[in-house]
């Protein structure tokens, strides 16, 4: 599934909307960014709270296609200029980091089994 795809099916706010709408390999969940760095995979989605400009250089580091901001954080300015610039896609779901996990878990493992 690409990330337009995931994001409509979250009914997620695209906030930064200058990317490659690209198939998603995988995804990650985590808050803390060291983790991220150390296991998240090449092409896949980081779901996380941490909405600050810092997510995004860890994002860039592994090649994250698309950070998904979960519980309506508010985002800085900064940050989605650093994505931008980046060309990672942010979006932005009202839901917490266990059910969006499930969700496109279940969307991921689908769309490989068709």
């Amino acid at each position: 599934m690409t990330i337009k795809e995931i994001s409509a099916a979250l009914g997620a706010e695209i906030c930064q909307s200058e990317f490659a709408d690209t198939d998603l390999s995988g995804a990650y969940t985590s808050d803390l960014l060291s983790d991220v760095m150390a296991n998240a995979k090449d092409g896949g989605a980081l779901i996380t709270i941490q909405a600050h400009k810092n997510t995004v250089a860890v994002a860039s580091l592994v090649n994250i296609s698309v950070i998904i901001i979960c519980n309506s954080r508010i985002l800085p300015e900064d940050m989605l200029e650093a994505a931008k610039d980046e060309g990672i896609a942010v979006i932005r779901t009202k839901e917490n980091q266990f059910t969006v996990s499930g969700k496109i878990w279940g969307m991921l493992n689908a769309d490989r089994s068709a």
